[in-house]
């Protein structure tokens, strides 16, 4: 059995004021493209679908589209789980419609997924809170998935009926999903892992989090899961919240995170984006390999110190997403940025790196408010900028500002 893995497709999301969307659509139609040509026979998308509880009906939109895609007419599942960006009622409200078409939804730890069957030969023939038993068309394998989308400490412990308050949250995972790998999970079929959580090797590197992602289950690491708490019979766990592919640990079986398929933060400039393509069979160890994705633009960080320089170099770059430093010792200018921005239609930030020391600040710095109104601005504006003064044309806008308050 092939199975594709992917997660952390944030639909809807924004670089500061630059949609994705159109390299959302361009990525998802080659991961459809990878699925077809690669023969699988399921689809585990690990959690945060979109990049907000209520994303743009264009984001939905492509979400259903391409999920519709995948399905091949109900031939072949899709199992999609939520996390810590999604809604967990918003994933689970299509689910009599995606049911039909062999797409299955689950927004908490506690969901069950109802029995039913396709035209197509797709049937859920085992299924109880946080679990599901596949039977696959042209597969006498089943395929089981424990599956474990996100919630908060408080409510992973309550959806899954841990009355345990002072127990690890790791320990209380680990007992529910050896109960389900016990009763479920023999060495007759395939046996998988689906969650969002943050997941490390006890005792190994932890692994950063993109700048922008908001943190799941742990706080500097304390409430990380950990892979040993998968039980012995999962033979793979794809996991959704890390946006760099990485395989955490391969003890008891290959711990995953399979990427995002794009670049969503200059924390992930110059990342290469991947699917997983996973090969199973009962009672073996599983084979995985990624695949590389070669859809989106590229997001790149680059410092200079010299305007004629950056714009030689922004010329030879066209069609991605930058983030620029510029070391100077002067205010950028509306010229310079006006320069950059002819030269490039993708700077995203521009940030002047000013050389001149930031002068000390204590506490027990005092404000003379008897000063006058442009003097202030002056020493508020120094203090802000390492100590750079503002030019002509920030005074004259800030004139202008206090004219026209003045007036009203």
């Amino acid at each position: 059995m092939k199975i594709l893995h992917t997660a952390d497709w944030h639909l809807g999301k924004r670089l500061e004021n630059f949609s994705r969307l159109e390299e959302q659509k361009q990525v998802l139609k080659e991961i459809c493209e990878i699925a077809d040509n690669q023969k699988v026979d399921a689809i585990i998308i690990a959690g945060d679908l979109y990049d907000t509880f209520n994303p743009p009906a264009e984001a939905t939109d492509l979400f259903y589209k391409t999920l519709r895609t995948l399905t091949k007419n109900g031939r072949r599942p899709v199992v999609a789980i939520a996390g810590n960006h999604d809604s967990p009622d918003r994933i689970e409200a299509p689910d009599p419609l995606a049911r039909a078409c062999g797409i299955i939804f689950a927004g908490y730890p506690h969901s069950e997924v109802p029995k039913f069957s396709t035209e197509a030969g797709l049937e859920v023939i085992n299924t109880e809170p946080g679990f599901v038993e596949l039977k696959l068309p042209e597969q006498e394998t089943p395929l089981r998935l424990i599956l474990t989308p996100y919630a908060n400490e408080y409510r992973m412990k309550t959806f899954l009926g841990l009355d345990d308050e002072e127990g690890e949250l790791r320990s209380l995972l680990e007992k529910k999903w050896a109960d389900l790998a016990n009763k479920y999970c023999d060495n007759q079929g395939i046996n998988l892992l689906v969650t969002h959580l943050f997941m490390i090797k006890k005792g190994g590197e932890v692994p950063e989090e993109p700048d922008d992602e908001k943190p799941v289950l742990h706080v500097g690491g304390a409430q990380a899961i950990y892979t040993e708490n998968i039980p012995p019979q999962i033979q793979y766990t794809a996991l959704g919240h890390l946006h760099r592919f990485q395989t955490v640990d391969n003890t008891p079986s290959p711990t995953v995170y399979s990427s995002s398929p794009l670049s969503y933060s200059f924390s992930e400039a110059n990342q290469q984006k991947y699917v997983v393509i996973i090969e199973a069979e009962a009672n073996k160890d599983v084979v995985y390999d990624k695949v590389p994705l070669q859809s989106g633009k590229k997001l790149l960080r680059k410092k200079f110190k010299n305007i004629d320089e950056a714009e030689h170099w922004l010329k030879e770059n066209p069609d991605t997403l930058l983030e620029l430093i510029l070391v100077t010792d002067n205010y950028l200018t509306a010229e310079i940025r006006n320069r950059l921005a002819n030269a490039h239609d993708g700077i995203v930030t521009i940030i002047p790196e000013l050389i001149s020391a930031q002068e000390e600040t204590t506490s027990t710095s005092s404000i003379d408010l008897n000063l006058e109104m442009q003097e202030l601005f002056k020493r508020y504006f120094k203090h802000k900028h390492a100590g750079q003064e503002p030019n002509e044309e920030i005074l004259e806008l800030f004139k202008e500002i206090q004219a026209v308050t003045s007036e009203e």
